[in-house]
């Protein structure tokens, strides 16, 4: 059959189930990494207390695990990298206030900012907006959180502390 004699239409429609299918099979692999790397994030807190490294013996650990791991399964699993799965715990005691619609690249910028309302304020900001990491990044920098709270008085800090939590 030649090419003319097919509707448009219908490859529309196709084009548009592939679209859909290839969007929530990035979601599912997204929602299970980052699930992944925070249970690797609480395995790596119960073990750290449970045998008391603290300081060089903690970065000694996460050394030593980071190689182990690498050899096991490959990229991945720096020492920076596990870190920042030890702080996705840490930050996020519930794996369940973790969002969907933020990758691990999102997390990791996020996990950069100590305080937890800015935190929080930089999440939701990042969700509502739909921020890229890039944004996300330059957003932070600009202490966009720190400014919203100097401008206006009161008022405009208690929607703002309310909006970050």
């Amino acid at each position: 059959m030649e090419r003319a004699n097919i509707n448009s239409g219908l490859v529309n429609q196709i084009k548009s189930i592939i679209e859909q299918s290839q969007q929530n099979v990035a979601m599912t692999i997204n929602r299970e990494l980052i699930r992944s790397y925070w249970e690797i994030g609480k395995l790596i807190v119960d073990c750290e207390q449970e045998n008391n490294y603290y300081g060089r013996s903690e970065y000694a650990f996460m050394l030593a695990l980071s190689k182990l791991l690498t050899s096991e399964l490959g990229k991945g699993f720096s020492r920076p990298n596990l870190v920042n799965m030890k702080n996705l715990y840490v930050s996020y005691p519930s794996c369940q206030t973790l969002s969907d619609n933020l990758s691990w690249s999102h997390y990791c910028k996020l996990l950069l900012v100590e305080d937890n309302d800015a935190r929080g304020f930089y999440e939701k900001e990042c969700q509502n907006s739909r921020w890229s990491v890039r944004e996300l990044h330059r957003q932070i920098e600009s202490v966009l959180f720190q400014r919203l709270l100097l401008s206006d008085g009161t008022l405009n800090k208690q929607k703002v502390i309310k909006l970050s939590r």
